[in-house]
């Protein structure tokens, strides 16, 4: 029987059709969808971009030649960017391609030691770092439930700092001052004191000179410091980008350890440069200025950052991130929109004097003008001891030195106050880079706040410190042992401290014949 022809076309129809659809189903396409943009303008620092109609507020955008930048204005016609890479190596006509992630940096133990820059590149030539884990750089603050009061003192080995302006951790304490007053100085000794601690620090320079930055590495690597110490550098030549997301990494680092359980010391040196340069690029990208030509969003962007700065409660890890923020001032100008911007987000400030560097008192610390709102509440019991009298006899003879310039005469009373003062600033005074145990405070405090050393010249005044922090060797263990933690002292073991006093400083008392004889017999003692 013949085949009908139209039944037989039919059927090769249905064949054909068959076998496509399973070439169709066995085929797998690698085509991906990508959203791409064209550079529009470039500037230095920011960029244009035409195009990108889904990208997000502050997503990682990539340009040609492997650089990255950060959507920052979103407007109806373009996408303001702003470079984290050179400039120069962009031009108009630029394909621009979303990445669907925001800003990250890595995070990890591996970090320690390191030097590198907020892309998460190393700069110290130690090889490569792993690229795992990674957060992103903006995160929301810990919510307050999840947080615990200040009560764990962060020690900084500088007397004036410990015993009169404590830091908490989880505090965030602003130092502020005009240009070379010792402001960094201040902030790399507190990362040398946390030695055997269990602190972890990170120090961020924002657009420091390399000279700065090579000097501080040094110095921390001289004191076998840098092997608990992460530093994030940004150097004077970089895109304002980079100086603007610095401190966000940093803290992003930070994070990582304290929700680990540690704690953590943060020094962002210095937020002046940080505000300046997210100035420079809000006022490329045409938004309006405001007061001092800032955009009115700069305290938002300073108050997102130091609320990061926390003491968490056990069911969030328990760990703490003490913020030390660095602020410079022009010409003493603690009212300018920058720093009363800080003062009124940090808990405190420590302000350093340039009348008091140009006098010879290092570290220039102003305690009139300084102050901790929370840090004492963290204060060891054996700082509380001497700190409260202390505090007002500095503040009495600053008082009276200030009436005494006029020629006036004054009575024994007040002369003695002077003399006493005088011997307070001198044993406030502190070498740098030479931060001092607890109980090496403690001892000279106590012997200061007795008027131990009254009687000594102001020359000897060093000696006789030194007199009194050997002698703690001669006193009982258990005494050792509460100074070391700045425990309360029984009446008889301050009656065995004052009795040490008195046979370590003899030799140095007023009477002495000259410096060789002083330093003999201190020697001897």
């Amino acid at each position: 029987m013949k085949q009908d022809p139209e039944a037989s076309l039919q059927q090769n129809y249905d064949s054909l059709f068959e076998q496509l659809n399973q070439s169709n189903n066995d085929v797998t396409s690698n085509c991906l969808l990508e959203e791409v943009g064209i550079v529009n303008s470039v500037s230095p620092g920011i960029a244009t971009v035409k195009g990108l109609p889904g990208v997000g507020f502050e997503e990682l955008v990539l340009f040609p030649n492997n650089i990255y930048g950060i959507a920052f204005n979103l407007d109806e016609n373009e996408v303001g960017v702003v470079l984290l890479g050179d400039y120069c190596q962009l031009s108009v006509g630029d394909q621009v391609k979303r990445t669907g992630r925001v800003m990250d940096i890595v995070v990890g133990e591996h970090l320690l030691g390191r030097v590198i820059n907020p892309l998460g590149h190393p700069k110290d030539n130690k090889g490569h770092l792993s690229q795992t884990p990674r957060l992103p750089i903006e995160r929301p603050a810990p919510e307050i439930m999840s947080r615990l009061p200040v009560t764990e003192p962060l020690q900084t080995g500088i007397k004036v700092l410990d015993a009169l302006l404590p830091v908490g951790r989880g505090q965030r304490e602003l130092i502020m001052g005009d240009r070379q007053t010792g402001k960094t100085s201040i902030a790399i000794d507190t990362i040398l004191n946390q030695r055997d601690k269990n602190v972890l620090c990170i120090y961020c320079a924002i657009a420091q000179k390399s000279s700065s930055i090579a000097k501080t590495i040094a110095t921390l690597q001289q004191h076998n410091a840098l092997e608990y110490t992460v530093v994030m550098v940004t150097e004077g030549n970089d895109p304002p980008g980079l100086d603007y997301i610095a401190p966000y990494a940093a803290t992003s680092i930070g994070e990582y350890f304290m929700h680990a359980g540690k704690d953590v010391l943060i020094v962002y040196d210095d937020l002046t440069r940080h505000a300046r340069s997210y100035r420079e690029l809000s006022l490329l990208l045409r938004r309006p200025p405001g007061r001092e030509a800032f955009p009115g969003d700069i305290f938002y962007l300073h108050s997102r950052l130091l609320e990061r700065s926390t003491h968490l409660n056990e069911e969030h890890g328990g760990g703490s991130l003490t913020a030390l923020p660095i602020i410079e001032t022009e010409e003493q100008n603690m009212s300018a929109y920058i720093p009363t911007n800080l003062i009124s987000i940090t808990d405190g400030q420590i302000y350093l004097s340039p009348k008091l560097f140009d006098l010879g008192v290092l570290p220039a610390v102003d305690v009139g003008k300084s102050v901790s709102r929370v840090g004492g509440k963290a204060q060891r019991d054996g700082f509380k001891a001497v700190s409260g009298t202390l505090k007002l006899e500095y503040a009495q003879f600053e008082e009276l030195e200030s009436f005494a310039r006029f020629g006036a005469r004054l009575d024994d009373s007040s002369l003695a106050t002077i003399e006493h003062g005088k011997r307070i600033r001198a044993c406030l005074n502190q070498p740098e880079s030479s931060p001092l145990s607890v109980s090496a405070q403690i001892i000279v405090l106590l012997a200061l706040t007795h008027h131990f050393f009254d009687g000594i010249s102001l020359q000897y005044i060093q000696q006789a410190q030194d007199a009194v922090v050997d002698g703690i060797d001669n006193l009982h263990e258990d005494i050792q042992h509460k100074l070391a933690l700045a425990n309360t002292l029984t009446e008889q073991e301050l009656k065995d401290i004052l009795t040490m006093f008195k046979q370590v400083l003899a030799p140095l008392q007023s009477g002495s014949d000259s410096p060789s004889h002083a330093n003999t017999e201190s020697g001897e003692s």
